[in-house]
Parts: structure tokens; sequence; C-alpha cells
């Protein structure tokens, strides 16, 4: 086959688990893929923003590019244009959303071809001079579906649980090409053996200073025009007491648990039975709602105790799963929905509004930045707490879990503080 076009109805075609943009589990069906996009813990969707862009109707300059496979046509580019028309059509389910999409039809042409046509596409539209997909995406494309071998970004990113992927500001080129390089990851006491990640600090003390880099970067402090080629110099203090302290250690293997599982595939001789795993409990220095709340007398009080001594027990010594997570975000919603009736309001959203402006301005720039890195926002955290208490793929982040319950305290502390 070489190209042809195609009307496939919008309900037909299915989203590909696979999109480097932001794979997951290959079982997910479109409904998982659509609350994934939406959530957008990553920021890699940004769904609202594309169909502002879009306007008013369903723009076919650029039709989706489609791969059947047992049958079924799989869209390997354009899934967030097919996500809209889905969503439009009402083929899956989104809250506050579809009146803003673009008008689109039943059926819509398609660019049909073989697997090797449409990959050979994605690599010059995204690769080589896209701008849609983040430096890993394209690692782990070249990865995957060109045969190239990892990328030490990329195994940075696995061995850490996600430190690239989860985070936008971690996920430039600049920061592959001039941050996280072999020489500057070596001089904070980080080495490569193969696809393994070794390391001379403890846990906690890998966490200090990948947060402290996060937050410069994050900050700007480190930009290709500013401290360019001496990213280390702007770490706090801290940082370059446990750098200094810990130079003349034996590194050791490490690997951090992810905090949503990825589809990415590992060979068996990559994963070393030597190689010790952090619990999936393991403390994170960031405490569920930020900090004690005190509250006035009522449900609301009694909902956010039983979390909180819930919560201890997740996080101390007992092992649970990451999927005890997506618990988490029932009990977050079910708590913002009893203090929104509390104080008069039947949608959530109109009660996180009148209070979210206010609350944040008593955060730290710290948990600020945490909160940005995971996605919460004043027009995201309607959207977040919905899909936490319907889709469970979407629910299982430890960190945007923590990152909702405290912009949550901070509002319950505007409405029901005392």
């Amino acid at each position: 086959m070489s190209q042809e076009i195609e009307y496939i109805a919008v309900k037909d075609l299915v989203l590909w688990t696979e999109n480097p943009r932001d794979p997951i589990d290959e079982s997910a069906t479109d409904q998982d893929v659509v609350d994934r996009a939406i959530s957008d813990p990553s920021n890699k969707w940004e769904l609202g923003k594309f169909a502002k862009q879009m306007g008013e109707y369903y723009d076919y300059s650029e039709l989706p590019i489609v791969v059947y496979k047992n049958k079924k046509p799989i869209v390997y580019d354009g899934n967030r244009r097919i996500v809209l028309a889905k969503v439009k059509l009402g083929y899956c389910r989104v809250e506050n959303l579809a009146g803003d999409l673009p008008e689109v039809d039943e059926k819509i042409p398609c660019n049909v071809c073989s697997e090797d046509i449409a990959l050979k596409s994605i690599y010059r539209k995204h690769y080589l001079v896209g701008n849609t997909w983040g430096q890993l995406e394209r690692d782990i494309f070249a990865n995957k579906f060109l045969n190239e071998p990892k990328s030490k970004f990329q195994i940075f990113d696995e061995c850490t649980g996600g430190y690239v992927s989860n985070n936008a500001a971690i996920n430039q080129r600049f920061v592959r090409e001039e941050v996280l390089t072999d020489t500057i990851l070596s001089d904070m006491g980080f080495l490569f053996d193969d696809e393994r990640l070794l390391t001379r600090h403890s846990d906690e003390e890998v966490h200090v200073l990948l947060n402290d880099l996060l937050s410069k970067i994050t900050n700007k402090e480190i930009t290709t025009r500013k401290n360019r080629g001496k990213p280390l110099l702007t770490l706090d203090q801290r940082s370059k007491d446990i750098i200094s302290s810990n130079k003349d250690k034996e590194a050791h293997p490490y690997l951090k648990e992810p905090d949503v599982e990825r589809k990415i595939e590992k060979s068996p001789e990559s994963k070393p039975t030597s190689m010790r795993k952090t619990p999936v409990t393991r403390k994170s220095g960031i405490v569920l709602f930020g900090y004690k709340l005190i509250l006035k007398q009522g449900s609301v009080n009694n909902l956010y105790r039983d979390l909180s001594a819930l919560y201890s027990i997740v996080d101390g010594d007992r092992q649970f799963s990451g999927d005890i997570y997506a618990l988490f975000r029932m009990g977050l919603r079910l708590l913002c929905e009893t203090a929104s009736k509390e104080d008069g309001f039947s949608d959530i959203a109109d009660y996180l509004k009148k209070y979210f402006a206010k609350a944040k301005k008593t955060l730290s720039q710290d948990i600020k930045t945490f909160l940005a890195a995971n996605n919460v926002k004043e027009e995201t955290l309607p959207q977040l707490l919905h899909t936490g208490a319907h889709n469970y793929l979407s629910s299982i982040s430890k960190d945007q879990a923590l990152a909702i319950s405290i912009m949550l305290g901070a509002i319950l502390t505007q409405s029901h503080g005392k």
C-alpha cells in the first residue's frame, strides 16, 4: 500500500496507545486515552489551547494518518484532533469541554497508509522539524520505532521514575544537551552503566538534588542564556554540600518506581536482578494537604481528618502499590464536593474559582513550582478532580494527588478554616 484518502467514521477510529506524546498501557480504551489527555499531568496535550487554535470548525488541511491493524483503523498521527472529534460527537465523555470544540462531521478524511510510511511521516513531522513533541518523546520514538539505542536522557527518565516525562521544564532540548549531560551528571554524583543509572547518594539526597535542579530550571535560573554551561553553580548550598560530602563514595544502582505506569518496553537483559528498588510508598518530603489544616467542625473536617489518617498509614512502613493514590483522588473529589455544597455551590468549579487565587497566594514558591509541574492550575483543577473520581489510569500519580491535595487544602482553609 502507498497512501490513499479514505473517509472513516470518527467512532471507528482507534486512538494510538503507543503515541510517543504520552504512551500508556496497550489495553487502554479510547476513553482512557481521552481521560489521560484531559488530566494532562505532564502538559503534553494542551487540548483547550489546541481547540482554540483550530477555531470553529474541524481543520481538514492536515489529515490524520491511519494504519489498519487487525482490521482496526489506528490513528498514528493526529490523535489530538481525533480526541476533540470524539468528544464533540459524544463518543467519549468529558465534562466542561464539548461546547468549546470545533464542529466536525461523523466521517472525516484520513490518510490511510502502511505502518512503514506512517512512521516515516511522523519522523519527518515531529522528529526532524516539528515542535509539538518534547525532546524525550523524540528519543523514545527513535529508540522504539527507528531502532536507535536509548539515549542517556531516556535512561535517566526511566531510572528516576519519570523525572523528565513528568516535568515539562526538564523535557527540553537544551536540558538534554547542556544540563543532563554525562559530565554534569557525573559532577552531581550520577553515572551510567549501559542502561543502568548509578548514584553516590541516598534516595532522599537524590530527591533533594533533583527537586533543586527542577526548581532552578523552572524559575529560569538556568537557561540557554543564563548560567549556561555551569548549572551546578546555581544549586542551593544544601545540594552543594551533598555533592561534596559524597564525591568519594562508591556509586550504587538507582531505580525509582514510576508514579504512573507507562508503556515503555524493556528487554530482560536491561533489568539486572541486583538493582535495588525503592518502596512504592517512599516519602517525597511533601505531605498530604501541605500542612495540618485547622478547620471548623463538621463533615468537611471529618473527611479531611479521615483522609489524613488513611494517608499516614499508606505513607508509613506498610507496603501498598502505587495504585492506592487513585483512591485518594476519589476522596479528594468527595471532600471538595462536600465543601462546595456547604458553601452554597452546586458546581465545584464555581467553588474552586471563588477561592483559588487568594489561596494560591498563601503557598510558597517551591510549592507553586510543584503544582505547576503537576498541571494543577485554576483552569485544570475542576477536571482533575472529576477525572480522579471516574478513571483509574489517570489517577495513580502520587505527585499529582499530593499537588491537588495541597491546593485543595489551601482553598479549604479559606472557606472552612477556623
